[in-house]
C-alpha cells in the first residue's frame, strides 16, 4: 500500500506541469531576446480541457511569468482562473488555433529579430545554407498576406487555417507561430528557426553568394534530423530547465 502511495505521489501533475513548462519557455524566451515588451504570446491547451488555455495576464513581462501567475481562459476571452485578463491579439491569434490546428496543445507567437527580418523580405523563405536549415525542410507555410495587427476573431482564423499540416507559420511582415503537443518541441522549433534565420541574415550582410546544399543532401539531412526530433526538444528543454533552476527558480512558483 505505502508503495502504491509513492509511486501515485511520483506521478508529476500533468495542470502543474503545464505551467511550469510555459512558465520557462516565457524565461528562455527573455534570456534569449525573443520577446517583445509585454507583447507576444505563449499558449499551452489545459489538460484534460478543449476550450481554454494557460495565457500570461496582459501588461506582464515574460521575465515576470511563474508557473502561478499564468490565467486560464476560455475561447472567448473570459478569464476563468488568476488575476488579470487576456491581450486581444493573443485571444484571437491562439483561440482559433488552438480549437482548430491539430496537436496545436502548445503555440508559442513571437516577433524575434532574425526570424521577423526575413518575414519583412520579398523572398522570405529558409534556405538551405547551414546543417540546422534541413529541420526546417517541408515543414514551414509562409503566410504572405499581412493584415494588419491581429484583433479580429477573422484574421485569427485565417491564421489557423494558414498552417495547413505544418507546425511552423511565418507571417509576412509580422513574426513567427509554432505549434506542437508540447512545450518543448514548440520552443525546440522556435529556438533553431531563429538560429536558422540568423545565419542567413548574416550570409545576406556579408553579400557573397549562398552555397546552397544539394536537395538530396538536404532531404537526407532532414530524415536523420527528424529521426532525434522528439528525444532532442526533450532532452533540451530539460537542460534549459535545469539552467532556470539554478539562475531563476521562482519560475515554478
Amino acid at each position: 500500500m505505502a508503495q502504491a502511495m509513492r509511486k501515485l505521489e511520483s506521478v508529476p501533475d500533468p495542470v502543474r506541469q503545464a505551467r511550469i513548462d510555459l512558465a520557462a519557455c516565457h524565461r528562455l524566451a527573455h534570456r534569449m531576446g525573443f520577446d517583445d515588451t509585454i507583447y507576444n504570446h505563449f499558449t499551452y491547451m489545459v489538460p484534460g480541457h478543449k476550450d481554454r488555455f494557460l495565457v500570461k495576464s496582459h501588461g506582464l513581462l515574460m521575465s515576470e511569468i511563474t508557473a502561478s501567475n499564468l490565467i486560464v481562459v476560455d475561447a472567448k476571452g473570459k478569464t476563468l482562473e488568476g488575476d488579470g485578463w487576456v491581450e486581444a491579439s493573443a485571444l484571437y491569434i491562439h483561440a482559433p488555433v488552438h480549437m482548430n490546428v491539430p496537436n496545436a496543445v502548445c503555440c508559442l507567437h513571437a516577433h524575434p529579430p532574425y526570424a521577423t527580418w526575413l518575414t519583412q523580405l520579398e523572398d522570405n523563405e529558409i534556405m538551405m545554407i547551414n546543417q540546422d536549415s534541413p529541420r526546417f525542410f517541408e515543414r514551414v507555410t509562409y503566410d504572405n498576406r499581412f493584415e494588419g495587427t491581429a484583433v479580429v476573431a477573422d484574421e485569427g482564423a485565417r491564421l489557423a487555417r494558414g498552417f495547413g499540416n505544418k507546425r511552423i507559420l511565418m507571417s509576412a511582415n509580422h513574426g513567427v507561430t509554432v505549434i506542437a503537443p508540447n512545450a518543448a518541441e514548440a520552443f525546440y522549433d522556435l529556438y533553431y528557426i531563429e538560429r536558422v534565420c540568423r545565419w542567413q541574415y548574416l550570409l545576406a550582410c556579408s553579400g557573397k553568394t549562398p552555397r546552397l546544399i544539394p536537395d538530396e543532401t538536404v532531404r537526407k539531412t532532414a530524415e536523420e534530423l527528424n529521426a532525434e526530433f522528439e528525444q532532442g526538444a526533450k532532452l533540451m528543454f530539460e537542460a534549459f530547465k535545469r539552467e532556470l533552476d539554478r539562475e531563476e527558480p521562482d519560475y515554478k512558483n
